[in-house]
Formats: structure tokens, C-alpha cells, sequence
């Protein structure tokens, strides 16, 4: 037998070294330079026995050279995994069928003689009949945006060459678990792009064994620690048969402890396999671990994640008072620290006692802009380049860094006051910061200009008196943003190659300029203040919830606002045409709805033109296009398709409104929100001059009904503004991207949205670009897709989203943020994309957050639920302009109301009743 071993060896070797293949690497061999031959998990495994003072029991990788050969000699497998790449996601059913197919293959092909010899080998130098961990080591596992943790699988304490080959070819099938490969096609890796190597390992007999997590899995406070610990192997804390000991470990000590119920333990057997025993009953009560032992292994910890780089998820083991680790992945669920940290502040640092610098506080721009969407780095960019205030990038979102605001007591109280309007989740997280012992100290000195708003610390001032009643002042604002904006459209016609990137830098600062327009800024604060005033003091003397609500109905000026009505305008002309109606029919159906490989640009409206009533409809959808083709889902993100490039997505809103409206709804609609509004006011005033002092109350209210109404529609035009100018940079852009693919820089104009507009810009100056790059931001951003913001981030990592903290709804109700008053009660339609949503009159739109883009929805249904938003960002402005009860910031709202659910929303008071 040994002889015949022998000459397989030699055979194999002199194979190997003609064709390439290494079918066996000693660990000690392994690095993260070698994931392609070695997977994730042995990378990891070679990296950790090379870190000072770090045990890693010893044991060699069956490679993945190993993997391709048994998958060359079977051909019906390779046929499967073809067919398992054309599944669709989501076809469980198939998943399931295909996977066990080829997992029941795999296992029962013979380990190659060549493979198996070099293993037997392996096993020889270590000890034949000692006992190993086989465990699987896939090149797409332990990944910096996938860990793929518990995807393929581990066997624990085989004994005897047989078993070991027999636990390899396990470990290769486990590459199509049923979970593998749909955890995969969730991630958008392909399955023929991932390979299977096998690590073994002498298996270590532990007193104890657990996992550490060197950052927070649930806060993600990267200077918190967690430990779980139980007796015996790891496999009973893994596969949940005990509650473990869980240590939290902080600065050094143990800050937290909680011992569980460790009743059962998994033991090694000494012919090999394993088994549950009960745990002493004088045990069960005693922590698995020492305080001390959990702090060193901590200690342990830190060292391996210095030397990944990133908090890491750790697989441990004590055994005769060491510690031996036996895994270490990446924690991929975490947030990402916003960078660049800014370089601390002495003041702030002052009284940390040395364990840390004071920690950064920053707020999601995302949740106040209504897209908390991941964004590429050139929209990201672009944003920061014309934003008023400093942005930090994280997971492919902006924050804004409010520690110095906080840590001023003069200008603390004006932020917690302005966010708190806007989004009480937002408050509520950062006065739970505040509300720590020692968290912030209050530094001398003014307090730092409030990033796009008012000066910090104290509350606007009031607008001059010119600003009170006269709508020139809007007219003339808006003329200002016309004229700004026709002369980029004009001088930007000329501008190529480096020079285009200079007049983009001075446009920028034009783009600023407009934003920062005081003028701008206090009418603005005007209509906002009135809202206010008039929610604050009607609910004081009449006991009236939200009347600004109605009091607002169909204010003037509102280009959002007026963006749906006219598209009801555009169902209007295309209505009598019944050819057109199916027409556009077979475009939605198609490909209107955005999705990939659909109609796009204007192919659809050139087919208009055969069509009876077809020129009347194109030149309708031009002519919308003409005014708000520059919007789109997501747009402060420029790398979005806007509608003017995608015109058939708003072919589903069309379709929906000529199915739904009768002829000239736009403006029965707007007519009957001024009749409302009017009658509110009437019916205000009369009932506040009836009271003490009623003729001052009801002259001071009138006043500011006028001031909302004249002001209150502008807070949409910068805003639309931005994204117009927006628009005129990306066409730019654009084209350089398209002149570099003809030169062949670029492999597609798309690949330009993964650099940044100054990595952009030196790509055009030198005419080439690091394609490595690129495949790596997009890489990063799928991963960021997977991450959800939060409100509130510290430069530790740790995320906090707030709550409301109420106890005056019914059981069973989401709670959120009133913002448009009234109760209704539909069905829901639960909508994560715009040009998905199939909407029928009466309907509760259900979504996660809502930009001014959605507005041509809202003239079809009778109330809004978002997860995200607050009292005066776009959805719950146009909500209440279109008189539609709306909640918004409803945690889960996506989640926790089925699509086609009965909903009762409370508009007025905050929550909403699931009713069956």
C-alpha cells in the first residue's frame, strides 16, 4: 500500500511540475496573495501563524489546483454548475434541485490517485491516526464585502487517512449547499468564478472554545470587544445548543459579563467524531473563561486585526491555558468609519485619561436628502465638491461631522433644536450620546457656523420685514438660478479634456454661491418658521394637530409639486388615443420599468410617431421631459439614469394615471387644495377672534398663513436647481468618459461613475487609468449596497438610529413621525423602486424613502409611509401640499407591512394599524 503511494507521489510531482498544479501547501506556505489557490479561510490561516505570539494549530491546504482536477474528470458536474448559473435569484425550488445534484456528484467521485496521494503524504509526516479538522476553504470566503461565515462546511475530529479523503470530498460538495449558492447570487459572485480548497489541521482538544468579535457585531463600536465562550469544541456555540458566556471588554477590563446556561458541551471521541455530553452540574454556574483570560484574548485579537486591517470575527480555542485560534474572517455587517478622520482637537481630547481620542460624531446627509441609497465615488464626489458644508464618505454615503456643535452648549442646543424638527430620530440618537457620562466637554470659543443652515446656537432670525407678504422676492430668486443656470448651459458647450475640468472647479463654486445666497437661505427659513409658528400656536388655542397641514394646501410655486400635477397633464394628451395606450403598454412591459436591457433613451418616442395622436403624445413627454427629464430616483447621486436618459420609466405613471384620472385632474386637483385651504382659513380665523384676545391672535395668524403660503412652495426650487445643474455636469462628464473608451482608456463610459471627478480629471489629463481600480470600487460597492446608514455615526463605528419613545399608540402599531394630517385607511403597496410601482386609486404608498421624484406618484394614492424622512424633507412637503396623510421614519415599514395589506394611517398623530 505505502509502496503504491509512493510511486502515485512521484507520479503526481512530476505532473505537477509539468502542468502547474500544487495539489497540497503547507499552511505556514499560505498568504492572502495565494486566495486563488489556497481560498479564503487558509489565507487567513497562513497570515494568523505569522503574527508574534498568535497559535495556530499546524496542518497543510488541499488546494484548489486539487478542486479543478476532480472537476475536469466530471463533466456532468460542469454541465449542472452551467445550468445552476442560469437560475434565476429567488427560484428556491431550482436552487435546491440543481445544488443537491451537484453536490451528490461531487461526493461521489474518487479523490484523484495523484491528489490523494499528496494528501495520505501530508497526513503521513503529521501522524496518521492522530485527529484533524477538515474544513472548507472557498476563494470567494473570509472576503473583505462577503465572509461567506457558515456557508461551506467543517468536520471536527477525523481520524485516519480514509476519513480525511472521504471529509475533503464533503468539503468540495459543500461549495453547492443550497445556502453557498444562494448567499452568492445575493452577493452577484458566479459560481464558476469560486473554488473549493480543503484546509486540515491537527485538531486541537480545548477545555474551551468560542468566538471573538473585535468590534461590536451589534453597536459597531470599533473599542468594544465580545467574547462568547463555552466548554468544550466551538460546534455547541455555533450550532446554538448552549447560551454562551458573553464578555464585553473594553480599554483593557472587562466593562460587562453575563454567564449562560452551558448545560451541554460537544467532546471529541478517541475513535474519531464527536458527541453531546452534559456539563457537571458544579460547571454550569462557572464562566468558561476567566476575566483575565478574556481580557489576553482580547489583547490577541487586537493583534490580528492590526494585521488585516479591519475588526475581524474570531474562531478560538483553550486548551492547557493557551489560546489557539483556529479562524479569523472579516465582520462584513459593519458600517464603515467615515474618513478621513479629521486630526483631533485638543479641547475636545482633553480628560479622555489616555485610553482614546474623543470620538467624532457625524450625521447621515442621506437621511435629510431622502437617498439613503449607496453611491458611486463620482456622484459622491461631485456632492462633496458643491456642498456648503465639510462631507466625510462611509459605505458609500455622506456625513456631515457635528462634534464641535455638539460640544458647545450655545451651539448644541440650536442643532438638537433644527435636526429634532426634522427628524426626532436624529435628536433622539445624538442626545443618547450626550447623555453618557464624560462624552463631550464643552471647549471655550464660538460656536462653528451650522453646516447649510443658521448660525449655530441660536434659532433663525426672523426674516426682514420685505420678506413677509411680497412674492417678487421668489420670483426674483428664481430668475437669479435661471439666468446662473443658462449660462453654464452656454459656456459649457466649448469646454473638453483638462479645460472642461477646470470650468467644472469655478462652476462649483458658482453651484455654492447660489446655495449659500442669503436671500435664499432666510426665505426659506421664513416659510419653515411660519409652518412652525402656525403648528406651535393653533395647537396652544384651538387644539388644532398639524394646521399648517391644510393651510398649505396648493401653496403657489412649488415646482415639485407641480411636477406630478403636470404629468396628469401628459395623461391627458395621450388618453384619446387608444393605439398609444397600447403602445406604451408593450414599452412598460418591456422595459419602461428601468430594468436592465429595457427600452431606454428615446427609442420609444420615435415609434410615437407612426402612431395615430402619436406626435401630440411625444410632443407632450417632450415637452415634460424639456422641464424635469433632469430628475430621477436617487438623484443626488449624478451617476443615476435621469429621465431624460431613461425616459420609458415614467411610461408605468403614465399608463397609471390615464387609467385612474379622468380629463383635467391636474387642475381640479390644485383648485380644490386652494378651496381647502381657504375654507381652513376662514374657519381659523373666525374661531380665533372669538377668543380672549382673539382680534391680535387671529391678525398675527393671518399674517403668517400669508407668509407660508407666499414662501413655503421655494424650499423645492434649490433643490431642483442643484439637480438641474447636476445634470449639465454629468452630460459633460459623460462625454469625456465616452471619448476615453474611444481611446481605449476605459473599458465603458459607466466605469467613469467608479472614480472620482479629481481621479477622473487626471484620467483625461493623462489618458489612462488604473483598471485594478475600478474593479475594485465596484467591488466595494456591491458590498455597500448591503449596508444599510445610520442616522448617526462615531468615528469608533458605533451606529445609532434613535426612537420615539412613546407610549400613546395602540399596541401592534409602527411608530413614526407625523407630517401631513388626517387618517386613512387602504391597501398597501410596499414599492422599493419607483418604476416598479403598479398603483391603483386609493392606494397607501409603503416605500423606503421618497425623493422629489416620486412626487408623480402621490397624485394617485391617499397616504404615504416611508422609513425614512422627516417633517420638512421633500415627501412629507409634497404630502402635505397634495393633502395626503403621511408618517414617515417608520423602522422596518418595508418589512413589516406585507404588500397588499389593509393599513390605517394617522397622519396626525404618528403611526399606523396594521388591520389584518
Amino acid at each position: 500500500m505505502n509502496d503504491t503511494n509512493n510511486t502515485n507521489d512521484t507520479n503526481n510531482t512530476n505532473n505537477a511540475n509539468n502542468t502547474g498544479d500544487q495539489y497540497v501547501l503547507d499552511l505556514r506556505e499560505a498568504d492572502a496573495a495565494q486566495v486563488a489557490l489556497v481560498g479564503g479561510k487558509a489565507a487567513h490561516l497562513g497570515e494568523l501563524a505569522r503574527i508574534e505570539g498568535v497559535s495556530v494549530p499546524e496542518g497543510f491546504c488541499v488546494t484548489t489546483d486539487a478542486f479543478r482536477r476532480v472537476l475536469a474528470d466530471a463533466p456532468a458536474v460542469e454541465e449542472a454548475i452551467d445550468r445552476l448559473r442560469r437560475v434565476p435569484p429567488g427560484d428556491r425550488e431550482a436552487v435546491r434541485t440543481l445544488s443537491g445534484e451537484i453536490r451528490r456528484a461531487i461526493e461521489g467521485i474518487p479523490v484523484p490517485d495523484g491528489v490523494a496521494a499528496r494528501i495520505t503524504d501530508a497526513l503521513a509526516r503529521s501522524g496518521e491516526r492522530a485527529a484533524y479538522a477538515v474544513r472548507s476553504s472557498a476563494t470567494a470566503e473570509d472576503m473583505p464585502s462577503a465572509s461567506f461565515a457558515g456557508q461551506q462546511d467543517t468536520y471536527l475530529n477525523i481520524v485516519g487517512p480514509e476519513a480525511v479523503l472521504r471529509h475533503v470530498s464533503r468539503c468540495w460538495a459543500s461549495l453547492f449547499t443550497e445556502r453557498a449558492v444562494a448567499y452568492r447570487q445575493s452577493n452577484g459572485i458566479d459560481h464558476r468564478t469560486v473554488h473549493m480548497a480543503v484546509v486540515v489541521q491537527r485538531m486541537v482538544l480545548p477545555q474551551a472554545a468560542g468566538v471573538l468579535f473585535t468590534a461590536d457585531p451589534v453597536t459597531g463600536d470599533r473599542k468594544a470587544a465580545t467574547v462568547e465562550a463555552a466548554f468544550g469544541l466551538g460546534e455547541a456555540l455555533v450550532s446554538g445548543l448552549v447560551n454562551p458566556d458573553v464578555f464585553r471588554v473594553r480599554h483593557g477590563e472587562v466593562v460587562a459579563k453575563a454567564i449562560g446556561a452551558k448545560e451541554r458541551a460537544v467532546r471529541a471521541l478517541p475513535a474519531g467524531g464527536t458527541r453531546e455530553e452534559a456539563v457537571d452540574a458544579q460547571l454550569r454556574e462557572q464562566p468558561a473563561l476567566t476575566d483575565a483570560q478574556a481580557v489576553g484574548l482580547v489583547g490577541l485579537g487586537r493583534r490580528i486585526e492590526a494585521c488585516f486591517g479591519r475588526p475581524q470575527d474570531i474562531e478560538w480555542c483553550l486548551a492547557d491555558g493557551d489560546f489557539h485560534i483556529v479562524q479569523s474572517r472579516p465582520i462584513t455587517t459593519l458600517f464603515p468609519v467615515p474618513v478621513p478622520v479629521p486630526v483631533p482637537d485638543p479641547v475636545l481630547d482633553a480628560g479622555t485619561g489616555g485610553h482614546e481620542t474623543r470620538s467624532r460624531v457625524y450625521v447621515s446627509v442621506g437621511h435629510q436628502q431622502m437617498m439613503t441609497d449607496a453611491m458611486k465615488p463620482l456622484g459622491l464626489s461631485v456632492w462633496q465638491l458643491t456642498a456648503m458644508a465639510p462631507m466625510h464618505e462611509a459605505g458609500g454615503r455622506l456625513f456631515v461631522d457635528v462634534t464641535g456643535r455638539l460640544a458647545s452648549p450655545a451651539s448644541r442646543a440650536g442643532l438638537l433644536d433644527m435636526i429634532g424638527r426634522g427628524d426626532p430620530l436624529v435628536r433622539d440618537a445624538l442626545e443618547t450620546l450626550l447623555d453618557r457620562d464624560g462624552f463631550l466637554p464643552s471647549p471655550p470659543g464660538p460656536p462653528e457656523a451650522a453646516p447649510g443652515g443658521p448660525p449655530a446656537g441660536r434659532a433663525p432670525a426672523p426674516a426682514p420685514a420685505p420678506l413677509d407678504t411680497d412674492p417678487a422676492v421668489v420670483t426674483e430668486l428664481v430668475e437669479r438660478s435661471r439666468r446662473s443656470l443658462a449660462v453654464l448651459e452656454r459656456d459649457i458647450r466649448t469646454k473638453t479634456g483638462p479645460e472642461l475640468f477646470d470650468f467644472l472647479s469655478d462652476a462649483f463654486q458658482e453651484h455654492k454661491r447660489l446655495l449659500a445666497d442669503p436671500l435664499s437661505l432666510q426665505v426659506i427659513m421664513a416659510g419653515m418658521e411660519a409652518t412652525w409658528w402656525l403648528n406651535d400656536n393653533l395647537r396652544a388655542w384651538l387644539g388644532e394637530k398639524n394646521a399648517a397641514d391644510t393651510l398649505t394646501l396648493s401653496a403657489p410655486g412649488n415646482v415639485t409639486s407641480e411636477m406630478g400635477l403636470a404629468l396628469l397633464d401628459v395623461a391627458d394628451v395621450i388618453r384619446p388615443w387608444p393605439e398609444v395606450v397600447a403602445f406604451l403598454r408593450g414599452v412598460g412591459g418591456v422595459g419602461g420599468v428601468g430594468a436592465a436591457g429595457g427600452v431606454e433613451d428615446d427609442g420609444f418616442l420615435d415609434g410615437l410617431a407612426k402612431l395615430p395622436g402619436g406626435t401630440e403624445a411625444r410632443e407632450a413627454i417632450e415637452d415634460y421631459l424639456a422641464r424635469y427629464g433632469m430628475r430621477c430616483a436617487g438623484e443626488i447621486d449624478i451617476t443615476r439614469p435621469r429621465w431624460r436618459e431613461r425616459p420609458a420609466t415614467l411610461v408605468p405613471v403614465i399608463l397609471d394615471n390615464v387609467r385612474n384620472f379622468g380629463p383635467g385632474a391636474a387642475g381640479q386637483r390644485f383648485e380644490q387644495g386652494l378651496r381647502t385651504a381657504r375654507e381652513k382659513e376662514r374657519e381659523v380665523l373666525s374661531r380665533l377672534r372669538e377668543l380672549p384676545d382673539g382680534e391680535r391672535k387671529a391678525d398675527e395668524t393671518k399674517r403668517m398663513i400669508d407668509r407660508v403660503r407666499t414662501f413655503i412652495g421655494y424650499r423645492e426650487y434649490p433643490k431642483y436647481n442643484i439637480v438641474s445643474r447636476s445634470f449639465v455636469y454629468k452630460r459633460a462628464l459623460v462625454a469625456e468618459a465616452e471619448r476615453l473608451v474611444r481611446a481605449g482608456v476605459l473599458a465603458e463610459k459607466e466605469d467613469a461613475f467608479h472614480l472620482t471627478f479629481q481621479e477622473l480629471r487626471e484620467a483625461v489629463r493623462a489618458r489612462r487609468v488604473d483598471g485594478r481600480l475600478i474593479e475594485r470600487r465596484k467591488e466595494e460597492f456591491r458590498s455597500y449596497q448591503a449596508l444599510t446608514p445610520p442616522r448617526v455615526l462615531t468615528s469608533d463605528g458605533e451606529a445609532l438610529n434613535g426612537s420615539y419613545r412613546r407610549e400613546d399608540v395602540p399596541a401592534g402599531a409602527l411608530v413614526g413621525l407625523p407630517v401631513s394630517a388626517g387618517t386613512v385607511e387602504g391597501r398597501a403597496r410596499v414599492v422599493l423602486d419607483m418604476a416598479d410601482a403598479d398603483l391603483e386609486a386609493g392606494d397607501i404608498l409603503v416605500t423606503v424613502f421618497t425623493d422629489p421624484s416620486w412626487s408623480p406618484l402621490f397624485v394617485g394614492i391617499t397616504a404615504l409611509v416611508t422609513e425614512v424622512g422627516g417633517l420638512m424633507t421633500h415627501g412629507a412637503v409634497i404630502a402635505r401640499e397634495y393633502g395626503l396623510p403621511a408618517v414617515v421614519g417608520v423602522a422596518g415599514a418595508t418589512r413589516l407591512i406585507r404588500d397588499g395589506q389593509r393599513i390605517r394611517v394617522h397622519g396626525s398623530d404618528g403611526y399606523v394599524e396594521l388591520l389584518d
